[in-house]
Order: structure tokens, then C-alpha cells, then sequence
């Protein structure tokens, strides 16, 4: 019977940035819609953490660093952007519309 230690994939945590070519490609075809439902957060004893998404090959069993950009701004601060003054409109609608318009009367 083979131990434990022989059967066990290697575990690696590797950036995305420093896959080789033939990992990316690989990577890609494991997530071919993308891999944000596949994120986890990885939180380190210092109190710091990063995010991974989990990558098997036959030999090694991967965590892939991702950059993730996390957005602060509080909700309120977020439909401020999108809406104008208290409006129920969301702001630049009537330039899109008007542009709309235009390529339709052409």
C-alpha cells in the first residue's frame, strides 16, 4: 500500500503574473468564464491576506494569487455616481438616449 506522503499532490502558491505560459493556458481552460465565484480569501497569521483561486494539475495543486481591487466607498457614496442630485434618473441618460436617437435617424 502507498503512504499518505506518495499519493499527496504537492501544494504550491504561486502569483498569476508568474505562471508559465503553458500554467496560464492551462489555468484559462479551468476557468474559461472566469474565475470570480472560485475566489477565496486567504488570511495570514500576521493579520494580512490575499486573494487565490485554486488550480490542480496532475501533479501539483496550485493557489493562484489574483490582484483584487476591493471597493471602500461606502453605498451611499456608490449611487451618487450613478444617480444626479437625489434624482431617480440615472445620471447621463439623456446623452445616451439622445445619442440613440441620432444613429437611429441615420
Amino acid at each position: 500500500m502507498a503512504s499518505k506522503a506518495a499519493t499527496a499532490k504537492k501544494r504550491v502558491i504561486i502569483s498569476h503574473m508568474n505562471l508559465s505560459p503553458e500554467l496560464l493556458e492551462a489555468f484559462r481552460a479551468a476557468y474559461p468564464y472566469g474565475y470570480g465565484e472560485a475566489l477565496i480569501r486567504i488570511d495570514k497569521p500576521t493579520g494580512d491576506f490575499f486573494y487565490a483561486v485554486p488550480f490542480e494539475t496532475d501533479q501539483i495543486s496550485y493557489l493562484v494569487k489574483v490582484d483584487v481591487k476591493i471597493d471602500t466607498k461606502p453605498e451611499e457614496e456608490l449611487d451618487k455616481d450613478y444617480y444626479a442630485d437625489d434624482e431617480d434618473e440615472i445620471s447621463g441618460a439623456d446623452q445616451i438616449a439622445d445619442t440613440a436617437d441620432d444613429e437611429d435617424d441615420e
